[in-house]
């Protein structure tokens, strides 16, 4: 099966806890974001956290860009998931990396739907046959030694 999407995971460290706990200028970075990355915003939603932090979200025609922020640890965890090939995911996180100024950034690509080959949709199970070959062993050793007794 090809591969139906793209998805980036980013954890971003050390950002401004004033932008982190700032609803229009989160909004405003995504919105950003979504534009540069040639990406169709559908809809815009939002939840913001007394005493801090929000989730935002950006419904799009491609799937989605999600972003929960932390500003009590000056942290930002955002998922950006587009499917096509006319959107740029890549350049929606560079955007807001540059917005959110982190100090350290972790970012995890997973390729949705991407099963490869056949043989790799099977379970791997590895069993050792040694534990069972022991324990026959051993039953013929008790064997032997039960029959000698006598």
């Amino acid at each position: 099966m090809k591969i139906i999407g793209k998805h980036l995971t980013v954890d971003m460290y050390g950002c401004s806890f004033e932008n982190l706990d700032n609803l229009e200028f989160i909004r405003s970075a995504m919105l950003t974001a979504v534009r540069e990355a040639n990406m169709t915003l559908l809809d815009f939603s939002y939840h913001k956290f007394e005493p801090q932090g929000l989730t935002a979200l950006a419904l799009l025609a491609e799937s989605h860009m999600s972003i929960h922020t932390y500003p009590e640890f000056s942290y930002a965890a955002i998922d950006v998931f587009t499917c096509g090939d006319h959107s740029r995911p890549d350049k929606a996180v560079a955007i807001l990396k540059n917005l959110l100024k982190p100090e350290k950034t972790k970012i995890t690509n997973i390729r949705r739907g991407d099963f490869g080959s056949e043989s790799d949709m099977r379970p791997k199970i590895k069993v050792s046959m040694t534990p069972l070959r022991r324990v026959r062993s051993t039953g013929a050793r008790v064997l032997s030694f039960l029959s000698r007794a006598k």
